[in-house]
């Protein structure tokens, strides 16, 4: 059983005057002996609100720091933390905390939230002898993270992720990512998101180690930001890779995709990147890894797993395109519209399904009917294929597959293909409507610079060089893609646009 709190004591006991984190953008930091009297501090405030173990606390503050700071606490203290966007409209915290139910919550303003519920304030700096040990974490009802999903319409998906998963998956992080104490991670991630909160705040306690938290990634001043902080690991999505594969050093003719790394770095503390959250194009992988001389660590997860399913390794081979091979669980591929599970012989897509001690056995509300088997195995909603060693290669979501006349088309592989044209800085390939066939692809370009003849470009170069079935109808250019917190592509966004012949969306 993994207990949060054994790793607080453990972690102050070794480095107590040591940074746990530290904000990106100012002085503001946590020590580890800090992050042990935050704990106390935190159970005995949530001890005198009567809020007892294993029930939800809302936690929505704009610093990184104190947002951290409080997650962390609650999970110790044995009650579960409800992380919320500090950014999200009214209605979208309406429809998460109605599926959560917080007893109580931390908060800069009560903006949003229903009324009554009661407001926590931060512990003070004095405690009585004592205090903030009534509430033992590790036991049944114990503590927790309640995740939202899939809720920007219609009911999220209810996720209650427990100690013992939480803890399970950080150390599996760890172990894979070889953290110790020495390392300092950077992490722009959203703190209401899975992987800063396992990845990020969780597998860093684990090792002991430091974490520099920022409130939001910026091209701007990254790499002196970097050295400066004394990073050794970056905890990314693939758009700030791809930000960063724009700088002008790469700017040059397409490097081959190769998995093999220029030994000398202009960074040489830096250990590796880490990719997550959606699929790393290969061209843009090449580019990055030719330019910067760091490797990437190209990994695949979910809310579901408690963030990591699968994950390059640190030695030995990276294979482009790949999300590497299972590090945090179980997993298998099955043939898809079979009732019953039948296994997919290697190189042949699938649905990916995983099983493991990090992953949930049902969903707390709202989940799909039918994910999880009776078998234990979670459908995750993804498709992809394992190749003869074993290694993980995702072709989309089943939501995302493009039905044209019967022919399915998964969008990454047009993708990949118009990432790897001169001119492109971001794709997004989704389906709109057509009358004969049912449905087309449409390619969302961002251009990689002022090219007036782009979209002329690409039309002309998927005729060439793709399938007819795989030949996007149009080509649209775009200043950004709209993303969602996690850094992913909004297709939703994107597919209402295509069917309304772009109206939605600005283009350049």
């Amino acid at each position: 059983m993994i207990v949060i709190q054994d790793w607080i004591r453990s972690a102050k006991a070794r480095r107590g005057a040591a940074a746990y984190l530290e904000d990106a953008r100012g002085p503001a930091g946590l020590s580890y002996a800090g992050l042990a009297r935050a704990a106390r501090g935190w159970a005995h405030v949530l001890d005198q609100a009567e809020v007892p173990p294993g029930v939800g606390v809302a936690i929505r503050l704009a610093d990184p720091v104190s947002y951290a700071t409080a997650l962390v606490a609650v999970l110790a203290a044995g009650r579960v933390a409800v992380p919320l966007d500090p950014a999200a409209p009214a209605a979208r915290l309406g429809r998460v905390l109605s599926v959560a139910r917080p007893a109580a919550a931390v908060c800069d303003a009560p903006d949003g939230l229903p009324p009554g519920l009661p407001l926590l304030r931060p512990p003070g700096p004095g405690l009585p002898p004592g205090a903030g040990r009534s509430a033992p974490p590790g036991l049944a009802g114990g503590g927790g993270i309640f995740l939202c999903t899939s809720g920007t319409t219609g009911t999220p998906k209810g996720i209650l992720l427990t100690e013992d998963q939480l803890g399970h998956v950080a150390d599996c992080v760890a172990r894979h990512h070889r953290l110790t104490a020495a390392d300092r991670g950077y992490c722009p991630l959203p703190l209401f998101h899975v992987n800063a909160q396992v990845v990020g705040l969780l597998s860093t306690l684990r090792a002991a180690a430091a974490l520099v938290l920022d409130r939001k990634f910026s091209r701007r001043g990254f790499w002196p930001l970097m050295a400066g902080r004394q990073i050794t690991w970056i905890n990314a999505v693939p758009a700030i890779i791809a930000v960063l594969a724009l700088d002008p050093p790469v700017l040059a003719p397409d490097p081959p995709v190769s998995a093999t790394v220029p030994a000398a770095s202009p960074h040489p503390g830096i250990r590796f990147v880490r990719s997550a959250s959606a699929p790393l194009p290969p061209s843009v992988l090449a580019r990055f890894e030719a330019a910067f001389g760091l490797p990437v660590l190209e990994t695949y997860g979910m809310t579901e797993a408690a963030s990591m399913i699968t994950a390059s390794p640190l030695d030995g081979p990276r294979k482009p395109g790949s999300a590497g091979r299972p590090a945090g669980a179980r997993l298998r591929i099955a043939r898809p519209d079979r009732p019953q599970y039948e296994p997919c012989p290697a190189f042949e897509t699938g649905r990916v399904q995983i099983r493991g001690r990090g992953v949930i056995r049902r969903y707390a509300a709202g989940g799909r009917e039918g994910a999880i088997g009776r078998d234990g195995w979670l459908d995750t909603g993804d498709l992809g294929h394992l190749d003869q060693d074993g290694y993980l290669f995702l072709a989309g979501r089943t939501d995302d597959v493009i039905n044209r006349g019967g022919e399915k088309i998964y969008p990454r592989e047009i993708e990949d293909f118009l990432l790897a044209q001169p001119g492109v800085s971001a794709a997004a390939v989704v389906a709109a409507p057509d009358p004969v066939l049912g449905a087309c692809p449409v390619a969302w370009i961002v251009p990689a610079d002022a090219r007036p003849d782009l979209a002329d470009a690409l039309r002309a170069a998927c005729d060439r060089d793709l399938p007819r079935p795989l030949r996007p109808r149009a080509v649209r250019l775009l200043a950004e893609l709209p993303l969602g917190p996690t850094g992913k592509p909004d297709r939703i966004r994107l597919q209402h646009a295509a069917a309304r012949d772009g109206e939605e969306i600005s283009t350049p």
